[in-house]
């Protein structure tokens, strides 16, 4: 995989956790979205995560070093909007963050076959 693509994956990854970092502890100027719908977004956030982790380090399987610091990274989400007012815990959302990591897990060779990250298995 070309230095430039793994730069612009791990670029990506910390913009990303970043952005996610942020939304995360903001007041909701709305109602969060309740139900399937939010839960939705946990496992869709996560499922990038895991591809941006796992396409930032390629020369790493993706393995309980790449799925455990992310799934402490959810978790630790959590951990802060308890102690947030306008926010709350959710072993729930802990789950979909997980779910999130082991869709990745699952499909991760589906994505051989997409010309867009094909270049991770390219010699």
């Amino acid at each position: 995989m070309p230095k430039s693509e793994i730069i612009v994956f791990r670029a990506s990854l910390c913009v990303s956790l970043i952005v996610i970092t942020i939304l995360a502890v903001i007041p909701l100027d709305y109602p969060a979205v309740a139900g399937i719908n939010d839960k939705f977004s946990h496992i869709a956030a996560f499922y990038v995560l895991s591809l941006l982790a796992d396409f930032s380090f390629p020369e790493t399987k993706f393995n309980l070093a790449k799925t455990l610091p992310l799934f402490f990274y959810g978790v630790s989400i959590e951990w802060i909007q308890y102690y947030i007012p306008y926010r709350e815990f959710s072993i729930f959302d802990v789950l979909a963050d997980a779910g999130g990591i082991s869709a990745y897990a699952i499909l991760f060779p589906s994505l051989k076959y997409l010309p867009l990250f094909r270049s991770r298995w390219d010699v």
